[in-house]
C-alpha cells in the first residue's frame, strides 16, 4: 500500500488564490488568453445564475448548476482544437459554450426540446449525457475511429468523481490504454457525487492514481486555476494527437450550489463551508491576476458583463418564442423499432395525458 500516493500526484497550480503566479516561465501569463478566460467564465457564471432563476420560475425544467467549476471547464475547453471532440455530462455547459455551442441550444435542452442536443454544424459536441459515465465509452469509440481513419482529432470527456465508481469509467480507460487512443479523461472532482462524499466512494486518496492501473499518465490540477487547467489539458491533447495515448486528469474543484435544482445540499453538507470556499473562487483569481499585472480595467469588465447579459437575455427570449416541447418525444429516438410496451405507454399518454 502506497501511503504517500499524494506525493506522486501533486496538485499542479500556476496561480494562487491571491493571483500570484507560482511558476517561473514568463510565457504562462498571456494577456489575451487570460482576458479570454475571464470573459468566458464571467459569461458562463451569468448564464448559470440565469438558468437557475428560469427553473425557479418554471420556465425551464430541472437544471444542473456548475458555479465554482468554471475554471475547470473553460480552461480545458480553450485548449481544444477545431478538429477535437467534446463529450459532456449534464453539467458541462461552460465547456460546451466555450467550444462553440450556442446559448439558445443549451436553454432549449433544459426546456425539453430535442433541438438542444444539436451542436453547430462545424462543432464536434455530443449531447449531454445524463446517465452517469455513459459518455466515456462514446468518447473512447470516437477516438478509436479517429485513429483508424488517420484523423487528427482527439476526444475530451468530462465527468465527475462519482463516475469513477461506474463500470463505464474502467472499461473506457482500459480500452483506451490497450489501443493507445487519443482521448483525455477529464474528471472534475468536486468532492461529492450528489450526497456521497469521495471518502465514502473510494479508498483511493486521489482519482489521478487510478491511471496507474491502466499504464497512462495521471495528473492532478487545481481545478480553480484556469491557467493550470489549460496547460495540463493542452499537453494531454498534444500527447493524444501525437499517438502517445490517453491521459487521466483530475481537476480538484468545488461546486457552490446544489447538485441540481431538485436537490437540497444542506441535507448532506455544511453550506457555510461551501460559501467559505469562495476565497478560492476561480473568477476572482483571474481578476486578482490581472490586477497584479496592472491589466485590470473595471470599465472593461463591466462592458463584458453587459455584453454577456444581453446575449443571455436574447437567448432566453428566443427560447421562449418556441412552442413548448412535445412530450411524446420521450418515446422516440431510443429504439430503431419500438417495443410494444413502449408503444402502449405512448398510447396511454396520448389518451390520458399521463
Amino acid at each position: 500500500m502506497l501511503t504517500n500516493i499524494e506525493e506522486y500526484f501533486p496538485v499542479t497550480q500556476y496561480v494562487t488564490p491571491d493571483g500570484e503566479i507560482t511558476v517561473t516561465d514568463p510565457s504562462v501569463y498571456r494577456l489575451d488568453l487570460v482576458k479570454k478566460m475571464y470573459t468566458s467564465m464571467q459569461r458562463a457564471r451569468l448564464f448559470d445564475r440565469k438558468a437557475i432563476t428560469l427553473q425557479r420560475q418554471g420556465r425551464i425544467g430541472t437544471y444542473a448548476p456548475f458555479e465554482g467549476q468554471e475554471a475547470a471547464q473553460i480552461g480545458s475547453a480553450l485548449a481544444l482544437g477545431e478538429q477535437d471532440w467534446l463529450f459532456p455530462s449534464y453539467r458541462d455547459h461552460a465547456a460546451t459554450m466555450t467550444f462553440g455551442h450556442s446559448l439558445i441550444s443549451i436553454l432549449l435542452y433544459w426546456a425539453g426540446r430535442i433541438e438542444g442536443c444539436i451542436p453547430p454544424q462545424d462543432k464536434h459536441i455530443f449531447p449531454p449525457s445524463v446517465p452517469i459515465a455513459t459518455q466515456i465509452p462514446h468518447a473512447v469509440g470516437t477516438a478509436w475511429a479517429e485513429k483508424l481513419k488517420g484523423g487528427e482529432g482527439a476526444s475530451i470527456v468530462y465527468f465527475g468523481d462519482g463516475a469513477t465508481s461506474e463500470g463505464d469509467f474502467h472499461e473506457g480507460l482500459n480500452f483506451a490504454s490497450v489501443f493507445q487512443l487519443p482521448v483525455v479523461f477529464f474528471c472534475q472532482n468536486n468532492g461529492y457525487a450528489i450526497s456521497v462524499p469521495v471518502s465514502k466512494q473510494m479508498r483511493s486518496k486521489t482519482i489521478a492514481q487510478k491511471a496507474i492501473a491502466y499504464d497512462m499518465p495521471g495528473v492532478r490540477v487545481d481545478g480553480n486555476d484556469a491557467l493550470a487547467v489549460y496547460q495540463v489539458t493542452k499537453e494531454a491533447l498534444e500527447r493524444a494527437r501525437k499517438g502517445e495515448g490517453p491521459t487521466l486528469i483530475e481537476a480538484v474543484t468545488w461546486r457552490y450550489g446544489a447538485h441540481t435544482t431538485a436537490d437540497d445540499p444542506t441535507k448532506y453538507r455544511d453550506q457555510s463551508d461551501s460559501e467559505a470556499r469562495r476565497q478560492f473562487d476561480p473568477l476572482d483569481r483571474l481578476e486578482k491576476l490581472l490586477q497584479r499585472h496592472d491589466d485590470w480595467d473595471e470599465l472593461w469588465a463591466q462592458e463584458q458583463s453587459k455584453k454577456a447579459e444581453d446575449e443571455i437575455q436574447t437567448a432566453v427570449m428566443e427560447m421562449e418564442d418556441r412552442p413548448p416541447a412535445d412530450p411524446t418525444y420521450m418515446f422516440e429516438h431510443v429504439f430503431a423499432q419500438a417495443p410494444q410496451s413502449l408503444l402502449q405507454q405512448k398510447r396511454t399518454f396520448e389518451e390520458k395525458g399521463v
